[in-house]
């Protein structure tokens, strides 16, 4: 493993990128609004990624982008690199779908057991799935011997978190942490001196779960409002846990709607805190808890490019969200044969992109900041 100096996401997408509201950052593209009618998104409605209403946004955005770098070249495949069979697999096989096109994409993921890749063929397209993320050279052979080069008359799409940046298998804990302590800077700001470290660490991971996704939709700002009312007072782990392993609370829906009955219980500098969050759950919002998705813009850019250059691989590893660069390397050679470059990221805007006070203090976009890339 080697370090390849400094680098950003922007140097080989620029903007062509949606997070989780599909608001593309390249002003040159339609926004979501003007989108909706043409692929028949419901208003109101923000898909999430591996959804075919989320395809339909994203196909529309290819096509619209093809068209302002090559007029009169249409898109004839699809290519998509990403880091998880499922949440991936689906998001490439509905794009496909819905532009269309064949595709063809690497799932990659980097793990201890002897390097290997399978091939799972679908309808149409099929996925390469390796274990080493180095084994994006083979991919790009592959899909040459496939005759579904990466050129003018194709689009490809680079998943970013855990993939583009903090590749899964090597880096991805440094994410994980951010995340994490976000939560806990949080919490633990809107609790004050009442503030338990350890309980709320306990709650936390928990319900951190794969078991206890249903109830918490597996969204980090249900989660991270359901530590923060454990740490209230209102509620207590074990009751909780109780509760929904009774099947008595289903859904984080009915977990609000609890805690709005009894707000008036909640100390009170929490209760507007909890009047905004119930709202903005009520209107829709994904992305309810904005003081946490802000911390988390700062605890994410803070574990960016922020050692020295001549640190260590290994502390690079463990203290920075790194640029892989494997897919770096592989996204600037497709960008130089013509094909069309556009990333997805499934993290919320919030604590992806600066707001307008953090701007102004020369804050950029989690694609824009520099840091180390670390690849073989």
């Amino acid at each position: 493993m080697k370090n390849y100096g400094r680098a950003s996401v922007s140097e080989f997408l620029d903007d062509r990128i949606v997070y989780r509201n599909l608001v593309p950052v390249d002003s040159r593209l339609p926004p979501l609004a003007r989108i909706r009618p043409l692929v028949a998104l419901p208003e109101g409605l923000i898909p999430r990624k591996s959804e075919l209403e989320y395809a339909r946004v994203i196909a529309h955005l290819l096509q619209e982008a093809r068209a302002l770098d090559r007029p009169g070249v249409p898109i004839e495949r699809l290519i998509y690199v990403g880091d998880t069979r499922l949440n991936d697999g689906n998001a490439f096989a509905n794009i496909c779908r819905a532009g269309g096109w064949p595709g063809l994409a690497f799932i990659g993921s980097e793990r201890d057991d002897p390097a290997q890749v399978e091939v799972v063929e679908g309808q149409g397209n099929a996925l390469f799935v390796a274990n080493r993320w180095s084994a994006l050279d083979e991919f790009d052979d592959f899909c040459q011997e496939r005759h579904h080069p990466a050129d003018e008359r194709a689009a490809v799409v680079v998943d970013l978190d855990k993939t583009a940046l903090g590749a899964r298998g090597r880096n991805d804990r440094v994410i994980d942490r951010a995340r994490v302590d976000a939560v806990r800077r949080t919490v633990g700001d809107l609790l004050g001196a009442g503030f338990d470290a350890a309980g709320f660490q306990a709650a936390y991971d928990r319900l951190n779960q794969p078991r206890f996704h249903p109830f918490t939709s597996d969204n980090q700002d249900y989660l991270a409002y359901t530590c923060l009312i454990l740490g209230s007072g209102l509620y207590a782990l074990e009751s909780l846990e109780g509760e929904i392993q009774a099947g008595r609370l289903v859904s984080f829906g009915q977990f609000i709607d609890g805690v709005d009955a009894r707000s008036a219980e909640l100390p009170a500098d929490l209760r507007g805190i909890h009047a905004g969050i119930y709202a903005s759950v009520q209107q829709g919002d994904p992305t309810p808890f904005k003081e946490f998705r802000y911390n988390e813009y700062l605890t994410t850019t803070a574990r960016m490019g922020h050692l020295d250059d001549g640190a260590s691989v290994a502390d690079l590893l463990t203290g920075e969200i790194l640029v892989t660069q494997e897919v770096r390397q592989i996204a600037l050679a497709w960008k130089e044969r013509g094909a069309l470059l556009f990333g997805l990221s499934d993290k919320p805007d919030e604590a992806s992109v600066p707001g307008a006070e953090l701007a102004a203090q020369g804050r950029l976009p989690i694609h824009r900041v520099e840091t180390h890339a670390v690849g073989t």
